[in-house]
């Protein structure tokens, strides 16, 4: 038995309809897939889709058609509806779905685009003949002339499938007169372009990405686990035996858990910080494209804020403040620090209910109330030209991790008599310390991370910024504080050359990928090798992203050993971000991967068979 015959040939040029629509756009057939019987082609824009056969046609006939004064029906044309970049899908069916995401992107961007000066679209209802003969009696013959030159063009343009009597109209073409002699029914393009934009806008707010972190039910789970695992770990650790066999650790009485003063300093801490971010020093960086075009921007003058806390906090020490007192009052700041992540993360849910369709993040868009709480409904707040996400990112929790630090070295000299700390929190402090001083010296980076660009900010990221990172991510401190570990002059050496390695590795890498998405073009990276994808960006596979797929989560990995060894091998605990961090890099990476592929499509398979190893390099 013989195959049928395939009718268009891989590099055949052809017409293609955009899914979801009655447009065909002129496309390049890519391969064929006879399981599915789908072709997959790929838009002038670099839109890569799979169509069935009935939704290609050949591109003889559709030839484009002349201006005309006439009001004979012109080839239909959406200034919103055309085919912009999204991901691949593995059928037509699911690229309807695609395109209204593209809508969301171009709508509003489309009213900055140059509009149409000398012709005016107009929306008219698909008429009976006798009615449509009578509306164009003055230009009948130019009609009949035209007919059959635009035949095959007017039928591209209708839809190829059944659809809704109210979408059947026909968009014609006509010159622009002067606005008194415009007819009271005529549409004006301003009025078109506001409605289409009111339309997609409305259609995105129903649209989100995959449900990640467990969907819906996981949210109830992690709004519960997290904050509860925080408390797990102050006490434990604190405690003189804080093995796990040692399990569970005895609940304190509740009022143990508050304290006002604490709320205070907490509180006066982040309006510290506020004040430092909002201060005018320091560059104004644009951040990346949003889906409305728009590019937000950002005072990343954090380098600046970390010098001025630590002057402010030596200033302080040295005017007799006891900062032992955060080693002591832990439990109680964390407890202060949880509630202000509530009450922000409560109040970035209930204005998102009131923000424009396209401000939304598409992750937590998913209609359920506590899914979106937990993932972020809005992708940027602002109050005015404060940025909450940015700001609640890169300052109070990450500077605040520092000075926790600091406070638990002198905790440390305090309740063993030291003049100094030991070599063991030295390098704890030294090692964090390196690592936030770095990442504030490169703030701009940080606008081309996925925190920034897709997540929205709601309770996972409020809480990861002001409770997760400064409590659990002091742990290797607070452990050493009451379980002291020597270490010798080899294995100390050892130590800091590993984590001077992890930190070029990350640096560099990081550098690379940010310098890359920012400036493709740049001279400066013209000998790094890519492979362009359909969306019209290309992957990096040269530099260190050409020896592993995530060589930053690679240098994270050996930073994050590298803070672990000092605290020795007694208990597991203060491994903890050590296995918690592997877990991290699991769960990204496994993201990474399934959006990558739904992103880049054929580009990405020809990538990972370029760049084989996953984060660590002939493991696995």
């Amino acid at each position: 038995m013989t195959m049928p015959p395939v009718k268009y040939q891989r590099g055949d040029m052809v017409m293609g309809r955009w899914p979801g629509s009655s447009l065909y756009y002129e496309v390049k057939v890519l391969a064929f897939d006879s399981k599915s019987q789908l072709y997959t082609v790929i838009y002038k824009d670099g839109t890569e889709l799979e169509l069935k056969e009935q939704d290609i046609k050949s591109t003889a006939g559709f030839q484009p058609r002349s201006r005309s004064r006439s009001r004979s029906p012109g080839r239909r044309r959406s200034r919103s509806r055309s085919p912009a970049r999204t991901t691949r899908r593995s059928s037509s069916r699911t690229a309807a779905a695609v395109a209204a995401a593209a809508i969301t992107d171009s709508a509003v961007s489309s009213r900055r685009d140059t509009r149409l000066k000398d012709v005016e679209v107009m929306l008219s209802p698909v008429q009976t003949k006798e009615a449509e003969n009578n509306s164009n009696n003055r230009h009948e013959k130019k009609e009949e002339k035209q007919k059959e030159e635009n035949n095959t063009a007017n039928k591209v343009n209708e839809t190829t499938e059944a659809e809704p009597e109210k979408n059947q109209g026909r968009y014609n073409l006509r010159r622009r007169k002067d606005d008194g002699d415009a007819k009271p029914a005529e549409t004006r393009p301003e009025q078109l372009e506001e409605k289409e934009a009111k339309r997609v806008g409305a259609l995105a707010s129903t649209l989100s990405t995959p449900l990640d972190f467990g969907g819906k039910i996981g949210a109830y789970f992690w709004l519960l686990f997290l904050p509860a695992w925080v408390f797990f770990l102050v006490l434990q650790v604190n405690r003189e035996d804080p093995s796990l066999t040692n399990f569970p650790p005895p609940l304190p009485p509740l009022e143990a858990f508050w304290d006002a003063q604490a709320l205070g300093f907490v509180i006066l801490w982040i309006l510290f910080q506020a004040l430092l971010y909002v201060t005018p020093v320091g560059k104004l960086s644009e951040g990346m494209p949003l889906r409305s075009g728009e590019r937000l921007k950002y005072r990343t003058n954090g380098f600046f804020a970390i010098v001025v806390s630590a002057i402010t906090v030596a200033a302080a020490v040295h005017q007799g403040v006891d900062l032992t007192y955060i080693h002591s009052h832990f439990l109680q700041l964390a407890t202060a620090s949880l509630l202000i992540s509530i009450l922000l993360s409560v109040y970035l849910y209930i204005r998102s209910r009131y923000a424009a369709p396209e401000q939304l993040a598409l992750g937590g868009n998913s209609g359920n109330v506590v899914y979106d709480f937990f993932k972020g409904h809005e992708l940027n707040p602002r109050i005015k030209n404060f940025d909450l996400k940015f700001f609640c990112e890169m300052r109070p929790g990450l500077i605040g991790w520092c000075l926790i630090n600091f406070a638990m070295a002198l905790a440390e000299m305090k309740q063993h008599g030291l003049d100094a700390p030991s070599n063991s929190m030295i390098l704890v402090n030294l090692f964090q310390l390196l690592y936030v001083v770095d990442g504030l010296w490169n703030e701009e980076a940080i606008l081309t991370t996925m925190d920034l660009m897709h997540d929205g900010f709601g309770f996972m990221l409020a809480f990861g910024d002001l409770v997760w990172v400064p409590f659990t991510y002091t742990m290797q401190a607070y452990y050493l504080v009451s379980h002291p570990n020597p270490l010798s002059l080899p294995a100390l050496a050892a130590i800091v050359i590993l984590k001077l390695v992890g930190f070029y590795i990350f640096r560099k890498s990081n550098s690379e990928k940010n310098a890359f998405r920012r400036n493709p073009a740049d001279p400066r990276l013209s000998h790094l090798k890519t492979i362009p994808t359909a969306t019209g960006k290309s992957l990096l596979v040269s530099g260190w992203w050409g020896v592993v797929r995530h060589p930053n989560y690679l240098g994270d990995l050996l930073m994050a050993l590298a803070w672990s060894l000092p605290c020795g091998f007694s208990h597991l605990l203060p491994w903890y971000y050590m296995i918690y961090f592997i877990i991290l890099l699991v769960h990204r990476d496994s993201r990474d991967m399934s959006d990558c592929r739904r992103k880049y499509g054929s580009a990405w398979d020809e990538y990972c068979r370029t760049v084989r190893y996953r984060i660590i390099p002939r493991v696995y």
